[in-house]
């Protein structure tokens, strides 16, 4: 079937959408222990989308019990990786198969253009599955370097029981990340998905049974956090927890760890990503589309967005007016016409924030050169026009703070080690651009840049071969590519003397 192309087809799509709002427990639907559900409301007209299990305590204790029962059979932990493989490139097939109905269940629940979803989104799920599906018998162990009588094995188990606690920006692709190695490395996994976008996580979970994942082996439980997500960080058969979000969450977890088992939390944790622009730029019209792409995309709502633009100063004027210019094409428009690049904000709560943190820029003294507004009132969605901020500098909020919505820092420097100082200069470490045609200097500032993630002359690279994740503040451990798997796995050492 071929994807609806107007608007118009896609409101009737949606009108004749089934929601599912249930957890996911032992290979079955079921409703919420107590029976409590939260209401799912699309940010892109205050559509009530459906009613969604909340799932708590009492929850989290079946689906962990569950997971380990599943986990200690060995059904899954002890299957051999090559079949293991057959079934989860069988689950990416079937997330491409029915990539149209995730796409619109992602517009619907969290805002963004349906063309990005569709074009995206789902497709970067699929991958990240497929990816890791592939790789799984050709990680190998390894040998030590012995003498001639022993031989030192060095192996690689599944952890036992993962809970994966994934953000609101990018449901699909941010639970993909994580599920796809956990799985694969053999382990029982519990997705907690925000409260703010769960459509899709439940959507999935009938999709892994039917690729051949046994019950058990992959559960859903939708929620909040402090209720079903600080239960499966504070339980005691929990293993390993992975967490996609906020730092001052983030932090919350670590404490929950050590206050019970010791589980194993990696963390990718917020962002206040610098976008140093030389003077020296190759193209600072493309440097200028980039920056416009690199704030608006996903609304702003994206962890690596470039949220602080560096530029030099005897620049910074021209490049202003050419990042407003390009700022342009990123207007707000109504999520699910096709040619819509900027959707809704995901919620009121988070337009509130974005809104407040515009005033709290007016109010420090920087600049408001561009944007600024609610807009689309009367459509009953979420919507706030990219902005742009200049004269502006690292104390204040604006550039401190991670915002989580379209706006713009503009910061001037005048040489590369005051705009090193400048970028290195927060709490977070996630990622950083440089614009340079001089590579010796953009490899230089790239490497004194104290992110996990930097590009050169462009903004937001990589794939699933290249790791993701932060220094600092912005986290611990990395998703993607073979390094991901050393989330999942415990080390061990055999020693075997030789007689």
């Amino acid at each position: 079937m071929s994807a609806p192309a107007t608007y118009e087809d896609w409101e009737a799509r949606a009108a004749g959408l089934s929601i599912n709002g249930k957890a996911f427990i032992q290979g079955q639907y079921v409703s919420a222990l107590k029976g409590e559900t939260f209401t799912c409301i699309s940010p892109v007209d205050g559509r009530q989308l459906g009613e969604v299990a909340s799932c708590d305590e009492g929850d989290a204790e079946i689906a962990v019990q569950a997971a380990r029962e599943a986990f200690e059979s060995g059904v899954w932990s002890r299957m051999a990786p090559a079949k293991r493989k057959q079934i989860l490139l069988k689950f990416a097939d079937l997330i491409r198969d029915n990539r149209e109905e995730l796409a619109l269940l992602e517009t619907l629940d969290m805002g963004k253009p349906i063309r990005f979803a569709l074009r995206g989104d789902i497709p970067a799920a699929e991958r990240a599955i497929r990816w890791t599906a592939e790789a799984i018998d050709k990680h190998y162990d390894e040998l030590a370097p012995t003498a001639h009588n022993e031989i030192g094995m060095i192996t690689r188990e599944p952890i036992g029981v993962v809970a994966a606690i994934v953000p609101w920006n990018f449901p699909l692709i941010m639970a993909a990340w994580k599920i796809a190695p956990a799985l694969a490395t053999g382990n029982s996994v519990i997705l907690k998905p925000s409260e703010k976008s769960p459509l899709t996580a439940i959507r999935i979970a009938i999709l892994a049974k039917e690729a051949g994942i046994p019950d058990g082996v992959f559960n859903v439980l939708p929620g909040y956090g402090h209720t079903v997500g600080k239960a499966l960080a504070l339980h005691m058969d929990v293993d390993c927890l992975v967490f996609t979000g906020s730092t001052g969450i983030a932090k919350q977890l670590m404490i929950y760890a050590g206050q019970s088992n010791m589980k194993r939390v990696w963390l990718e944790a917020g962002g206040k990503s610098p976008n140093i622009v030389f003077a020296d730029a190759q193209d600072l019209k493309v440097a200028a589309k980039a920056a416009a792409s690199a704030l608006a995309f996903n609304q702003g709502e994206v962890c690596t967005a470039g949220t602080r633009l560096l530029v030099e100063a005897s620049i910074k004027d021209q490049f202003v007016e050419l990042v407003k210019q390009e700022m342009l094409a990123w207007e707000p428009g109504h999520p699910l016409d096709p040619n819509t690049v900027s959707g809704a904000i995901v919620d009121q709560q988070q337009l509130e924030r974005v809104i407040g943190y515009i005033e709290a820029g007016q109010q420090e003294g920087a600049k408001l050169v561009q944007g600024g507004k609610r807009l689309m009132q009367e459509t009953g969605g979420m919507f706030v026009e990219p902005t742009i901020f200049d004269q502006v500098h690292n104390r204040m909020r604006i550039a401190s703070e991670e915002i989580f919505g379209p706006v713009l820092s503009v910061i001037p420097f005048n040489t590369a080690e005051e705009a090193v100082e400048i970028a290195n200069d927060t709490i977070y470490g996630l990622a950083a651009a440089v614009w340079s045609a001089d590579i010796n200097k953009a490899h230089k500032v790239a490497k004194a840049l104290r992110a996990g993630s930097v590009w050169i002359n462009h903004y937001d690279g990589g794939d699933m071969t290249a790791p993701f994740g932060g220094f600092k503040q912005s986290g611990n451990g990395r998703d993607k590519s073979l390094h991901a798997f050393d989330k999942y796995t415990e080390l061990k050492a055999t020693w075997l003397l030789l007689e």
